[in-house]
């Protein structure tokens, strides 16, 4: 796996006065630089040189998001209440539950 596939953002550090590279699956890491493309080149560098180390010491490397495999369910708990009324919206508007969290997930409208 190359250290190209991994999610990476640059962000400004209003506390730093510095842009900040970061990884989403390395949160451990950061990199701090003046302009945001040296510091999406560092934390890149600095993510590649810390697979490397994993590597070296037989240690597990984190899997990019982008790698993973997504079931599409995933559970949700939730107060008795809401999901009452979250059922009655669903059946109101003749779509399942399912669809219904779905949609609101997504940010989407439903009938």
């Amino acid at each position: 796996m190359s250290a190209d596939h991994y999610t990476y953002r640059v962000t400004w550090s209003v506390e730093d006065q510095e842009h900040v590279g970061l990884c989403i699956e390395f949160p451990s890491l950061t990199w701090l630089a003046d302009t945001p493309e040296a510091a999406l080149s560092g934390i890149r560098t600095l993510v590649h040189d810390v697979i490397d180390d994993l590597r070296a010491s037989n240690e597990p490397v984190p899997e990019p998001l982008a790698e993973r495999k997504y079931s599409g369910e995933f559970r949700v708990r939730i107060p008795p209440e809401l999901h009452r009324q979250l059922a009655m919206a669903a059946a109101e508007q003749g779509i399942s539950l399912n669809r219904l969290a779905s949609a609101k997930l997504a940010g989407e409208k439903v009938n």
